[in-house]
């Protein structure tokens, strides 16, 4: 019964993972644009170049801020990986017990 209740968390899981999927790829994105713009704001010398890479920031952040959605994604994605993680160790301990009545 265990096991049941596991694949079926996993099924369910991988289903709102891939139902969340595109705006992961879209917070993953605008991460990435914020992240390269604070790396650039930090080097930037002149002041009008921290201005333009303080405005590639905002940007940044307020995709990611749109894409709320996607934290639904990745707490699924943690769900899966315990739940397959759970799953292995249920197999574990199943063959340990049959090893051993052998």
């Amino acid at each position: 019964m265990k096991t049941f209740l596991i694949v079926s968390l996993a099924i369910i899981a991988g289903i709102v993972l891939l139902a969340n999927l595109g705006p992961m790829i879209m917070l993953a994105i605008s991460l990435v644009i914020a992240y390269f713009g604070v790396k650039h704001f930090i080097l930037a010398e002149t002041t009008g170049g921290k201005v333009g890479w303080a405005i590639v920031i905002l940007i940044g952040i307020s995709m990611s801020l749109s894409n709320i959605p996607a934290l639904i994604g990745v707490v699924a994605l943690v769900v899966l990986y315990y739940a397959y993680k759970k799953y292995q160790q249920e197999k574990e301990t199943t063959e340990t017990l049959d090893w051993d009545q052998i």
